[in-house]
């Protein structure tokens, strides 16, 4: 290996021990903690050199934005490619991202703005854009009884989020509520079959 891609390498090897160390910061302390100090004492470096890399914190929330939305994509569209039907590829899909919301509570607050201040950048963010791609394809695909515009499959996908996404917040701002997981999981796959039912109805 050549000196500049070792160099090269070495500087993807500090941001991502950077990025690392600020989700590290976040899932002990919460993301009112982060700084980048912290991040420099935890990882060894002095702050200068972490902003030779971000020149601020909302540059490593971007990325950190950017991450979680990957992480999402991939487990939506396993979802999605584990079923036959376009109903249960909604299922599908909504589940997992139901699942993804506890399973890296970090990221989701972060990425949609529970309990923190989301990252404004990530409304034109590509890795965002996939998410909702992936999931108005298949709404499209429900539309068997009558032709669908953009703005049919537009209403459709917020009617979707914006009770699955409410029922989460709840969730996460109330933790410990009257409702178990179990129940949490029938309600959601209730207002997700509901939902698709209403499509051709």
């Amino acid at each position: 290996m050549g000196s500049k891609e070792r160099i090269l390498r070495l500087k993807d090897e500090t941001r991502t021990k950077i990025l690392d160390a600020a989700l590290n910061i976040v899932q002990t302390e919460g993301w009112q903690a982060l700084s980048m100090r912290k991040i420099a004492d935890q990882i060894e470096y002095t702050a200068p050199i972490i902003y030779e890399y971000f020149s601020n914190k909302e540059g490593i929330l971007m990325e950190l934005t950017k991450r979680g939305y990957q992480l999402l994509a991939k487990d939506i569209r396993l979802a999605r490619d584990s079923q036959e039907s376009a109903a249960d590829k909604m299922e599908a899909m909504w589940v997992a991202y139901w699942d993804f919301a506890f399973k890296h509570q970090e990221f989701y607050k972060l990425m949609y703005g529970v309990g923190t201040v989301c990252c404004e950048l990530q409304k034109n963010m590509e890795e965002s854009e996939k998410v909702g791609d992936m999931l108005a394809e298949v709404i499209e695909s429900l539309y068997t009884q009558k032709p669908v515009n953009e703005d049919e499959i537009c209403k459709k996908y917020y009617t979707y989020w914006s009770i699955i996404h409410g029922l989460i917040s709840i969730n996460m701002v109330q933790p410990g509520g009257r409702t178990t997981d179990e129940l949490n999981h029938q309600i959601l796959k209730d207002a997700i079959k509901g939902i698709t039912l209403s499509i051709n109805s």
